[in-house]
């Protein structure tokens, strides 16, 4: 839940920096998966983290610019592109009103709390994530900015929310030559095995699951998902996971959520009884329909919906 309150990359150099367009470098080649401009827009800024249920937010309003990139970073991490976005943020005057990281935000609370893109346009590891919100004032209208920074494998992931004065806010970015701008599709398969994926990508749906509808019993199997991602936490202890549960739109938020949380709940009690995969290595949790990956107007684009994933908590390999 939220509570309201009313109201990277490379250094550049501004003339006039309260009213200067914001331009930022990418450190690799980028991909934009999302970008959509709304004339007026009212967002709730997270300015602090999750917690007692809420996650306390500023109302920014005004014109609102949502836009997501994937970052081929080769051995960076979350840090190094957090560090430089803020740096491009800084140089351009905007100020830091709040900053966090996984643990410190809130971890998976926070992040099903705010404004995040659904996957494929933006991916959030909820073991590795980075968030920050800025302000920039001395134009018509304050404006305001939010970025997610996550990573899976060699790729970064960044969302970034800007609101402000439609005379201040225009945005350019670069990485190197030009940003390649696709479509992005909806993964139909996973190439090479679910193991490779999960540690490839950081997350990975376990497709042969079966449910009764309705219910949260899982199926008698056996699932070849289960086997091989008990093997691999067998072999590798340290190694910790999240099971999500999702759902499609169909019936109540407060029923699909705990309908999506029993489900995966059902997928860690096999993986702990029947494979002897210890407690500590798994947790369990379900957020009902609110990250749908395909859309839920179609009877297929719900069948995709449903689905348990699996996503790496732990920073160890």
């Amino acid at each position: 839940m939220i509570r309201a309150l009313p109201l990277c990359l490379a250094g550049f150099i501004f003339a006039n920096p309260a009213l200067a367009d914001l331009d930022l470098t990418f450190p690799g080649p980028a991909t934009e998966t999302f970008a959509k401009t709304e004339q007026f827009g009212s967002y709730k800024l997270p300015v602090g983290p999750y917690a007692d249920g809420f996650v306390q937010t500023l109302v920014a309003e005004g014109q609102q610019t949502t836009r997501a990139w994937r970052i081929a970073i080769d051995v960076g991490t979350s840090l190094l592109v957090m560090d430089n976005l803020r740096q491009q943020l800084e140089a351009s005057g905007f100020e830091l009103l709040y900053e966090c990281t996984t643990e410190i935000c809130g971890g998976f609370d926070f992040r099903f709390a705010t404004d995040v893109l659904p996957e494929p346009v933006m991916h959030v590891d909820l073991g590795d994530f980075r968030y920050l919100a800025a302000q920039r004032l001395g134009g018509p209208v304050p404006e305001y900015i939010s970025l997610f920074v996550s990573r899976g494998g060699d790729t970064a992931f960044v969302q970034m929310i800007l609101v402000g004065s439609p005379e201040t806010a225009a945005l350019t970015t670069k990485s190197g030559d030009a940003v390649a701008q696709v479509t992005p599709a909806v993964p139909t398969a996973i190439s090479g095995s679910l193991v490779a994926a999960l540690l490839r990508d950081g997350h990975v749906v376990l497709n042969d699951l079966q449910f009764e509808t309705g219910s949260s019993a899982l199926g008698g199997g056996p699932f070849q998902s289960l086997v091989d991602l008990s093997e691999y936490l067998k072999a590798n202890p340290e190694f910790r996971i999240a099971l999500v549960g999702h759902t499609d739109a169909e019936g109540s938020l407060q029923g699909n959520v705990s309908l999506s949380r029993k489900r995966a709940q059902s997928v860690a009690s096999r993986l702990t009884k029947e494979f002897g995969i210890p407690s500590r290595q798994l947790e369990a949790d379900g957020v009902g329909y609110l990250a749908p990956r395909a859309s839920n107007l179609s009877e297929e684009g719900r069948t995709q919906n449903r689905r348990v994933e699996v996503i790496v908590t732990s920073t160890q390999k």
